[in-house]
């Protein structure tokens, strides 16, 4: 029987260990992920002051806001001073009586950018916030100047998207306004802008212009009522006070009043307050009169001269902060140009 001589134990090479494969390739792999979470920690600590240093410069950095809402002055507001007062005086006027008469309010603003937004987004913001027309007819219409972006829009309110449709106001944009505008006549432009806006409204059929609504929108236009009550308390009131005596004849007076400025005006409230006004004004003035006699018509005379001087000065000027959209609403509809 022949044995077999014993095999000799080769050595691996490399120094190669005796522990299984699959324990190799996990340990392996171990060392790998914590060279690599080294090597990332390793730029983490450059990284951090990298990103500290971005996020304080962009929290320095002013965010771009959007363009305040100018407040409303009047009729026409111009941040540009690109109308003179002459222009912005005869174009108020304009607006007034047309209100008056028509009951649609138009409005004009010039300001030097919209940006970061377009002049659509600034203009319905605008109108938003202005309420231009008479609330439930929305029946206003802005007519908005960019100077320095080149851009204008006509914004039109609910109740006038009718007559001063999209094309329409495209075309009043194009055919009146740009090309004045791009020789350099912002006031011609703007002048003829507005008279075909208020043509083209003219021949919508609205409702009649309330004359309660438009004096409480109008300062200057109860100027000549009160002066009228101040008289006829002082004046005339006397004639009633010497026969029913001072109480009853300044309620006489007041109640006359309130007739005369009902029938006028057209409005219970603004008429009742009148009325109390005038007996107010005469009851208190007949009593200074008796207490210093000889005194109380010359003084009555001068506020009644001062009174109507105010009122002839007012008139002829610009609304003077006394003008105010009537509530009117707006859905984006009108027209956009450059020029």
């Amino acid at each position: 029987m022949r044995i077999a001589p014993p095999t000799a134990v080769i050595p691996r090479e490399g120094g190669e260990s005796s522990m299984p494969r699959l324990l190799r390739i996990l340990l392996a792999s171990l060392e790998y992920w914590i060279a690599r979470s080294s090597r990332a920690m390793t730029l983490s600590v450059w990284w951090r002051p990298a990103i500290l240093v971005a996020l304080l410069l962009s929290l320095a950095l002013p965010a771009s806001a959007d363009v305040a809402v100018p407040q409303l002055t009047g009729r026409v507001v111009d941040q540009t001073g690109t109308l003179s007062s002459s222009d912005i005086a005869t174009l108020t006027q304009k607006l007034r009586d047309f209100e008056n008469r028509k009951g649609s309010q138009i409005a004009v603003l010039i300001v030097p950018t919209t940006q970061p937004e377009t002049i659509e987004q600034f203009s319905i913001r605008v109108a938003e916030a202005w309420k231009i027309g008479r609330k439930k007819v929305d029946d206003g219409a802005i007519l908005v100047v960019a100077k320095n972006d080149r851009h204008l829009r006509i914004e039109v309110g609910y109740g006038l998207e009718g007559v001063l449709t999209d094309v329409t106001s495209r075309r009043i944009i194009d055919e009146d306004i740009t090309p004045k505008f791009r020789s350099g006549d912002f006031a011609a432009g703007i002048g003829a802008g507005v008279d075909r806006m208020l043509r083209v409204i003219d021949g919508e059929p609205l409702p009649s212009p309330s004359r309660s609504v438009n004096f409480a929108h109008n300062l200057d236009d109860l100027a000549p009522v009160f002066a009228v009550a101040l008289f006829a308390s002082i004046g005339v009131g006397g004639f009633f006070r010497a026969i029913l005596g001072r109480l009853l004849g300044s309620l006489a007076t007041g109640g006359i009043i309130a007739a005369v400025t009902w029938f006028i005006l057209g409005s219970a409230a603004l008429a009742a307050a009148v009325g109390v006004l005038g007996f107010i004004i005469g009851f208190v003035a007949d009593l200074f009169s008796a207490i210093t006699p000889g005194t109380g018509r010359s003084r009555g005379g001068s506020w009644s001269s001062g009174s109507s001087g105010g009122w002839s000065s007012g008139s002829s000027s610009s609304d003077s902060g006394s003008f105010s959209g009537g509530g009117g609403s707006f859905g984006g509809g009108g027209a956009s140009g450059s020029w």
